[in-house]
């Protein structure tokens, strides 16, 4: 079945901009033209676009899926270096969980000094205004320090007086 860009847009459920970007980058093949110049695409096209969208819902950047795409068209090479993207991808999300949930009891403790009243009086502005640094913190700073600079692999936070984070 051939389609139209449109069509292939609403069939795949992505945008058409979308579609001539991922051309645009040599992710897609440029299509056949009809006649009126219309796009056509075949159902090898509906399965890459489809396979892209899937890479992209995992957070592979497009350089990443340009070479899963070349291994999915050489598909006698060894699969090494895919298991070890999907294996880093893994780790920086478990890293990410991991900066998450810090900041989350870094939050959580930020709520519990509150006490009500006004605003001079605000247990969780005076938190903030001490700017104390946990354990864990500090750590995530060096870390962030010797692995890449100006890269962020979790927030920076403060966590309130007497109550050190995890």
């Amino acid at each position: 079945m051939a389609y139209k860009i449109g069509e292939l847009a609403r069939h795949v459920g992505c945008r058409v901009v979308t579609i001539r970007y991922y051309e645009k980058e040599g992710l897609l093949r440029s299509p056949e033209r009809t006649a009126g110049n219309y796009r056509l695409y075949d159902e090898t096209d509906v399965e890459r676009l489809r396979f892209i969208r899937q890479c992209r819902l995992h957070g592979m950047a497009l350089h990443e899926i340009r070479e899963l795409l070349s291994f999915q068209d050489h598909p006698r090479q060894s699969c090494d270096w895919i298991t070890a993207l999907v294996q880093q991808h893994l780790a920086n999300v478990d890293a990410q969980i991991a900066a998450l949930t810090h900041l989350r009891e870094h939050l959580a403790s930020l709520l519990h000094a509150c006490t009500g009243g006004r605003a001079a009086d605000c247990g969780i502005l005076a938190q903030l205004r001490k700017g104390e640094s946990c354990r864990r913190c500090e750590e995530m700073r060096q870390h962030q320090d010797e692995t890449a600079a100006g890269r962020q692999q979790g927030p920076a936070c403060a966590a309130p007086a007497g109550k050190p984070a995890k």
